[in-house]
C-alpha cells in the first residue's frame, strides 16, 4: 500500500529493502533531499531533524508538487520560545514543484547536469568499486533531451541545474522520501533513478550519507524484518521449517491488490485484518467493500472500531484487542512487544495504561489462542502456543533462531534505546544478484498512467487534471482527529480540493465553488464524488489534490504501480465539473 515501491527498487539496486542511513546521520549531512511528503504533518521527528540540520547550515532541497508551510518555515512545539516570539526556522534552501509523477524525469535532469557541468565531482573511486551497469546508464542520460526533461517536470532548466549543483558539491547528501514518489505507475523506476544519482557520486555508505525511505508507522518496516510478506524468501521458509519440523507452504500468496481482486471474486473465502482499516484505506472503495462483503468469515482484531467492522455480510467477528501503550500483565509478568523504526532501529516497546477491560487481549494472544485451537492435535513439534502468550521472550528465542540479525535477541533488546541491525548496503555490500551495485538505464515513461486508462484520457474532451490524495494536519492514516487543516489554511472542512487558481479561472470556477470529480478509467465504470469545495492554492497547473479516504472512491482498483502493485493515489487522471450541490461554510485561508 506504501513503500512496496522502496522496498522493490533498493532490494534490486543495493541489495538491502531499506534505508541506509540512521537519524544521526541527518546531524551530518550537508546537503538533505526531501522528495514527495510532509513531514511538517506526517514525520514530526524527521521535521525536527530537519529544523536541526538547517539551524547547522546543511542545504536542505524540497521536491513537492505542493508548497507546504513546514518545509518552508517551521517553528519547533518541543521549543517554546520558537513558538512564543515567531522565530521560525527557514527550512528550505531551494523549493522545486515539479508536476505530479514526474519525479523521475527531474531526477534523470539533475543527473544529466551533473555529467554536463560537474563531471570531476562524479565518484570514480566509488564507481570501480562493485558496480555494474554504469555505461548504459550514462548513455540513457545523454540520450534524454532537456527538452523532454523540462516539459514533463515544467521546471526550468536552470531551476534543475541549481538542484543540481547543491547535490554534485555538498560532500554528504542524504535522500529521503514518502508516498510523493512511491504511489505513481512508475514510482520503482524513479526509485530506481535516484539510487542512480546516489551512486555516481558515491553519497551512500558513509556519514551524513545515503537513501532514506520514510516508513514506520503500524510497524511496517518491522513485520517485512519479521517475514511478513506474501511472497517470503525461500531462505526463511526453509528455516521455519528446519526449526519446526513441520512443511510450511511454498506457493506464494496475495498482495493487498490481488487479495481484494480474489475475495470479489470470490476466490478468497476468509479475511483476518489485525489492525488497520482496510475499508477505509484501499482503493476503489465500492469494490473493496463489496469483496470484503463476499467473505464468508470477516474477523476484525481491533483497538477501536472502524468501517471495516461494517462491511461483513455473512459471519464476522470484532476481536476487541489493546493497544500498544497499555499495560499486559500475563504469567510472565508485563509483556513488551519489539518495534523497528525506518532507521532499522530495534527497541522494546511496553504499555503503562490500564487496558479498557481485563477481557481485551493482547493481538500475540488472540493469534496464540487461535493456533493452539487449529493445531493442538496436529502439534508434531509440540509448540506451545499459550506459552508463547504467556511470556513473549519465547517468541524472541524463536525469532532468534530464524530471522539474520536477532541472535541473542532477548539479551539486545536490554540495551538503551534498543539496538540497530546490520545494514549491508550501508557497509558497501551489495547483496544483489550480481554481487554488485547496479545502475538502472529506463527511458522516462511517456505516459503517467496506467495501460487501461491511456485511451481513455487521449479520446477525452474535456480539460484532464491529475490528482493525488493527501493527508490532513490532524490525521494519521486514515484516522481523523480533526477537521482542521491549519498549515494549508483549511478549517472545518474534508470535502476540498486543491486548485491553481489559473486553472480553475480558465475553467470559470470560483474559490468556494463545490464542483464534482470523476476519474478516468477505461473499464465503463463511473468513479465519481460530489460537492468537493475549489481552495486555490501554490500547486502546478494541471495538479489538483484532495484528501483521502473521501478520494479513495476515484483510483481503480487495477490503477497500480508497475512491479509493486502499489495504488496509483498520487497520480489519478479525473475532470472536474460545477456541482449541483451548496457549497459549505467555508472559510477562506488568511
Amino acid at each position: 500500500m506504501c513503500h512496496e515501491a522502496s522496498g522493490g527498487a533498493l532490494s534490486s539496486s543495493i541489495g538491502v529493502a531499506k534505508g541506509t542511513v540512521v537519524l544521526k546521520d541527518f546531524n551530518h549531512a550537508e546537503a538533505i533531499f526531501v522528495f514527495g511528503q510532509n513531514p511538517g504533518t506526517n514525520h514530526p521527528r524527521m521535521m525536527n531533524a530537519l529544523r536541526k540540520a538547517a539551524k547547522a547550515g546543511c542545504k536542505i532541497v524540497s521536491i513537492n508538487n505542493l508548497k507546504e508551510v513546514a518545509l518552508e518555515k517551521f517553528a519547533s512545539p518541543q521549543k517554546p520560545l520558537e513558538l512564543l516570539t515567531s522565530k521560525s526556522v527557514s527550512i528550505s534552501h531551494l523549493y522545486l514543484t515539479p508536476k505530479l509523477g514526474t519525479d523521475m524525469a527531474l531526477i534523470r535532469g539533475m543527473a544529466k547536469a551533473i555529467f554536463e557541468d560537474f563531471p570531476e565531482h562524479i565518484n570514480k573511486d566509488f564507481i570501480a568499486q562493485p558496480t555494474t551497469n554504469m555505461s548504459a546508464y550514462r548513455n540513457i542520460v545523454s540520450d534524454t533531451p532537456w527538452s523532454t526533461i523540462i516539459e514533463q517536470t515544467g521546471l526550468s532548466k536552470d531551476l534543475i541545474q541549481q538542484a543540481s549543483a547543491v547535490f554534485a558539491t555538498s560532500k554528504t547528501v542524504i535522500s529521503t522520501w514518502a508516498m510523493g514518489l512511491t504511489q505513481h505507475k512508475h514510482s520503482v523506476e524513479t526509485i530506481h533513478e535516484l539510487s542512480n544519482l546516489h551512486l555516481l557520486l558515491g553519497h551512500i555508505g558513509k556519514t551524513g550519507a545515503g537513501l532514506s525511505p520514510v516508513r514506520g508507522h503500524s510497524n511496517v518496516q518491522g513485520n517485512r524484518t519479521m517475514g511478513i510478506n506474501e511472497q517470503p524468501s525461500a531462505s526463511f521458509v526453509n528455516r521455519l521449517q528446519s526449526h519446526f519440523d513441520l512443511p510450511m507452504p511454498k506457493s506464494h500468496g496475495h498482495n493487498v491488490h490481488a487479495a481484494i481482486k480474489a475475495r470479489y471474486a470470490k476466490r478468497s473465502r476468509v479475511l483476518i485484518c489485525l489492525g488497520g482499516n482496510l475499508a477505509a484505506a484501499a482503493p476503489d472503495t465500492h469494490d473493496t467493500a463489496q469483496a470484503m462483503q463476499n467473505a464468508d468469515l470477516n474477523v476484525q482484531i481491533s483497538t477501536k472500531l472502524n468501517r471495516s467492522h461494517l462491511m461483513v455480510a455473512h459471519d464476522g467477528l470484532i476481536l476487541p484487542c489493546i493497544g500498544r501503550t497499555e499495560e499486559y500483565v500475563q504469567l510472565g509478568g508485563s509483556q513488551k512487544v519489539t518495534v523497528e523504526d525506518t532507521f532499522s532501529m530495534v527497541h522494546a516497546s511496553g504499555g503503562t495504561t490500564e487496558p479498557p477491560s481485563k477481557l481485551c487481549l493482547s493481538v500475540t494472544a488472540i493469534i496464540a489462542q487461535i493456533a493452539h485451537h487449529l493445531f493442538t492435535e496436529k502439534r508434531a513439534n509440540n509448540t506451545d502456543w499459550l506459552g508463547l502468550k504467556d511470556d513473549y521472550a519465547k517468541i524472541r528465542d524463536l525469532i532468534s533462531h530464524i530471522v539474520d540479525g536477532f541472535e541473542n535477541f532477548n539479551q539486545k533488546i536490554q540495551t538503551p534505546f534498543g539496538f540497530h541491525l546490520t545494514n549491508s548496503a550501508a557497509q558497501l555490500t551489495w547483496q544483489t544478484k550480481t554481487g554488485k551495485a547496479t545502475f538502472s538505464a529506463t527511458a522516462l515513461p511517456t505516459f503517467l498512467y496506467p495501460r487501461l486508462v491511456t485511451s481513455a484520457v487521449v479520446k477525452h474532451k474535456e480539460r484532464v487534471f491529475t490528482l493525488q490524495s493527501m493527508r490532513s494536519h490532524d490525521q494519521y492514516n486514515t484516522t481523523i482527529y480533526g477537521m482542521d487543516d491549519r498549515y494549508r489554511g483549511v478549517k472545518n472542512a474534508r470535502k476540498v480540493v486543491f486548485i491553481n487558481s489559473q486553472d480553475a479561472h480558465k475553467l470559470s470556477l470560483e474559490e468556494g465553488q463545490p464542483v464534482d470529480i470523476e476519474s478516468i478509467w477505461d473499464d465503463g465504470i463511473t468513479r465519481k464524488i460530489e460537492g468537493f469545495t475549489l481552495h486555490f492554492y501554490d500547486i502546478p497547473r494541471g495538479n489538483l489534490a484532495a484528501y483521502y479516504p473521501e478520494t479513495n472512491a476515484l483510483i481503480a482498483i487495477d490503477s497500480v504501480g508497475d512491479k509493486s502493485a502499489t495504488p496509483t493515489s498520487k497520480s489519478v487522471p479525473v475532470f472536474l465539473r460545477p456541482s449541483a450541490q451548496q457549497p459549505p461554510i467555508f472559510k477562506q485561508r488568511q
